[in-house]
């Protein structure tokens, strides 16, 4: 089969999509037919090697966590699914492996894939969406009538941040450049801040109840997110951490994106409802995932990438 793998640790041409050996399915597992993975920050972590210490993966190493496709060998001891069942779920990332034309999965880990939009394009539901409902709804608790910022609502997590928040009933506020603005707000951002133009610690805005923090910034740049938070708010960061303000009862949590299959069937529940949009701003093939990478380097990629396994 073809795969998109690394070799070494470097820059984006380390990427080699070549014939890697298909694996079978053991106890539990299921093999996949992969329509698609989709391009999440941490890929470029692994890729460079600067997650290493984090989450350390053995080389060589095939991308890939996020995966949509169809059963197409059960493993013993399966009976929840069915070959050509369609579903997605997410793939540990030190066992990457979904950026290829199969990958083998625990069965546990998938659920079915929603069937109001193409299945390719649900790669890009279970990490961004995951992280988004465990940052918006399990740690920020985020009701009716609260103000929610979100930070970098252009981006992957972002996208499904604005739309969590909207549906407990928030009013939310999204940084984001000129270039998703309109996206961002079809999605259902009541205000937008255009942080290319005017940084957000810089921008005079109301204090908010809830900061959902998706961007990656310098440690020190964080005092000035939990300012914007009012006396007795909530700072969650799926990036880098930040320090309460006790003086002024602001806390502040992270998120580590953890895989719950319950929390995953909620958001297909929610995309076949029509409540929620999986924003896929582009389809890339195995032989395009170069390009993403450094596109993503040069902060050139807007809400979700989907990398389809066929050619």
């Amino acid at each position: 089969m073809r795969a998109a793998r690394i070799h070494e640790f470097g820059a984006p041409e380390v990427i080699r999509v070549e014939a890697a050996p298909r694996t079978s399915p053991g106890p539990g597992e299921v093999l996949l037919l992969v329509a698609a993975t989709s391009f999440n920050p941490i890929d470029a972590g692994l890729r460079s090697g600067a997650m290493q210490g984090v989450f350390p993966v053995r080389l060589p190493f095939t991308l890939g966590a996020d995966v949509a496709g169809t059963v197409a060998e059960l493993g013993d001891g399966v009976s929840a699914w069915r070959l050509g069942d369609p579903v997605i779920g997410a793939v540990p990332v030190t066992r990457g492996g979904a950026a290829a034309e199969f990958v083998v999965v625990a069965a546990d880990s998938l659920t079915a894939a929603p069937a109001r939009i193409p299945l390719a394009d649900a790669a890009g539901l279970p990490t961004s969406g995951l992280t988004a409902w465990q940052a918006v709804l399990e740690q920020g608790k985020a009701s009716a009538g609260q103000r929610v910022l979100v930070n970098g609502g252009g981006g992957g997590v972002g996208t499904f941040a604005v739309q969590f928040a909207k549906l407990a009933g928030a009013t939310v506020i999204a940084t984001a450049s000129r270039r998703s603005a309109g996206a961002v707000r079809a999605l259902g951002a009541d205000e937008i801040v255009d942080y290319r133009a005017t940084p957000l610690a810089e921008t005079a805005i109301e204090p908010v109840d809830l900061l959902i923090n998706t961007v990656s910034l310098p440690a020190a740049a964080m005092p000035a997110l939990v300012a914007k938070v009012r006396p007795g708010g909530l700072l969650v960061s799926v990036t880098t951490p930040a320090e309460p303000d006790p003086d002024r009862g602001v806390t502040a949590s992270r998120v580590e994106m953890r895989s719950d299959v319950a929390q995953l069937a909620e958001i297909v529940r929610a995309v076949d409802e029509g409540r929620v949009r999986v924003d896929v701003s582009e389809r890339e093939r195995l032989t395009g995932l170069v390009a993403v990478h450094r596109r993503a380097a040069a902060g050139d990629l807007r809400g979700k990438v989907v990398i389809t396994s066929n050619e």
